[in-house]
């Protein structure tokens, strides 16, 4: 299993499209764990770990409000999903008051709900981004000041652009570990798309020049995932 997998808790009295649902998703990379009903699905949610609830309302023994309701209790932070197949203003309106984070009748586009998953889980994985009020890092041979955007070796400084800087500033608070893509994407350019993923492949192009003056520092591209700033 990769390590970088979130792992979804899906509770859903429908076995049929429950299973389609856990399909698609580990598909997709998720890693997943089905419950048949809301007893059963609190039982799975204190005994594991995970970054993602998908509730079907309508459930025996135990609705998916309820149960969404136990689980905010527990875990104030963890996003919520409620699934229906009534799209009543009143159920909405009780699922965003609960603290779903969205709400989706049945039946839906398994693409929008993909596009909906991923948009949350990157806006936790920024809310949970490291973060620091130091300005000034040592990055081998490189002396990187982030508030005057300046980079240094011996005699030499470069002043760098405000996106060079703060990419720059991203891997290194990620040192010899992953900077996911979309996490770069999302804090700098503010937005994932085909276009602002080829303008960041251009700053990582030039922040490799910039570096190459020292042999072990380099900016390692992990395919699909992201990029390392490796010291040797």
């Amino acid at each position: 299993m990769n390590a970088e997998q979130k792992k979804i808790l899906i509770v859903e009295d429908d076995f049929n499209f429950g299973n389609i649902l856990k399909d698609y998703l580990i598909l997709n990379d998720y890693q997943v764990v089905l419950a048949k009903n809301g007893i059963e699905g609190m039982e799975k949610f204190q005994n594991e770990n995970f970054d993602l609830c998908i509730l079907d309302v309508m459930m025996p023994f135990k609705d998916g409000f309820t149960l969404g309701k136990e689980i905010r209790e527990k875990n104030e932070n963890i996003p919520l999903f409620f699934l229906s197949a009534k799209n009543l203003k009143e159920d909405v309106l009780k699922g965003f008051k609960i603290g779903a984070d969205d709400y989706l009748a049945k039946p839906f586009d398994s693409e929008v709900l993909l596009a909906k998953i991923k948009a949350i889980l990157n806006r936790k994985n920024l809310a949970n981004f490291p973060d620091t009020d130091v300005f000034e890092f040592e990055i081998g041979k490189f002396h990187f000041n982030s508030k005057l955007r300046f980079l240094s070796f011996e005699e030499e400084s470069i002043k760098l652009s405000p996106k060079e800087n703060q990419l720059l500033r991203l891997l290194v608070l990620h040192i010899n570990d992953l900077l996911p893509r979309e996490i770069a994407l999302n804090k700098i350019w503010r937005d994932d798309n085909y276009f602002t993923s080829r303008s960041m492949d251009v700053y990582i192009a030039k922040l490799r020049k910039y570096l190459k003056s020292d042999s072990n520092v380099e900016i390692l591209n992990i395919h699909g995932e992201g990029f390392r700033l490796l010291i040797k």
